[in-house]
């Protein structure tokens, strides 16, 4: 790794004047930060005279500053390449590449939890409750009740499961949710969370951003919040840029199949 040497300015005790081809000029004593902070010499400052803890340049007075600032960004480009070329592979090497990442927010590694099953999707879920009757087939109508919560943001809740839960949340039992399986209704994750159970079973299931509302939309596809706290609560979420997680929460109970 190459060092860069910033130098800084020391004000004399007592200038000097001296020729130089003739030119008055000022001698100003250099040296690099690393040196004033040891209190030694830089071996490696170019600098660096052959007596005293620091080197002394002779500046002409008529010299041009800007060509000496140019002179020492020069110094510092040549150093940060010399730095990129022989130490960007070793820095890179120290860090994981995360596809899932990139172009989504500022992203964040995927929590895994330990009790909970992982498909091949990605999907998380836990049986609450094994349900006891048959299981749904591609094509036929079901009728859950659902729970919604923002996981990824302070656990709020969007959606309440068989009466709606204090405060906005409160008032009638809502009517239940119908929809058929394979016909592209649902978020893939409760697509894919329903067909797996059978009637009687309640399924937990953390839901990652791939796998739920299209382009952070809850508009464009179900289940979608009945009360418009919740409507708000899941879009607030949804639509937030600066938010780093959007994994969302449901619990489903499967409550009826509907025959064709």
């Amino acid at each position: 790794m190459a060092s860069i040497s910033a130098f800084g300015y020391l004000p004399p005790s007592s200038p000097q004047s001296t020729s130089l081809t003739g030119a008055s000029s000022t001698t100003r004593c250099r040296t690099t930060v690393a040196a004033r902070l040891a209190d030694q010499p830089d071996e490696s400052s170019p600098l660096r005279s052959s007596g005293g803890n620091c080197g002394c340049v002779v500046i002409s007075g008529e010299f041009d500053r800007r060509r000496l600032m140019v002179s020492a960004v020069s110094l510092l480009i040549g150093a940060f390449a010399y730095d990129a070329k022989d130490g960007a592979v070793a820095s890179a090497s120290q860090f994981a590449d995360m596809p899932a990442l990139r172009g989504k927010d500022y992203g964040k590694t995927k929590m895994k939890y330990p009790d909970y099953t992982e498909t091949q999707s990605g999907l998380q879920y836990k049986d609450l409750r094994i349900g006891t009757g048959p299981k749904p087939k591609k094509g036929e109508k079901v009728v859950v009740d659902w729970d919604g919560y923002t996981i990824g943001y302070y656990g709020r809740i969007f959606e309440a499961r068989n009466k709606t839960k204090g405060g906005s949340f409160e008032g009638d039992e809502k009517e239940f949710f119908k929809f058929t399986l394979g016909s592209n209704e649902v978020i893939p994750a409760f697509e894919e969370a329903v067909s797996g159970m059978a009637i009687g079973g309640i399924r937990r299931i953390i839901v990652p951003p791939e796998l739920g509302y299209p382009e952070n939309d809850y508009n464009k596809s179900a289940p979608r919040p009945m009360t418009f706290s919740g409507q708000r609560a899941l879009d607030f979420v949804l639509r937030n840029q600066g938010l780093i997680d959007k994994t969302l929460l449901f619990d489903v109970e499967l409550l009826k199949i509907v025959p064709n």
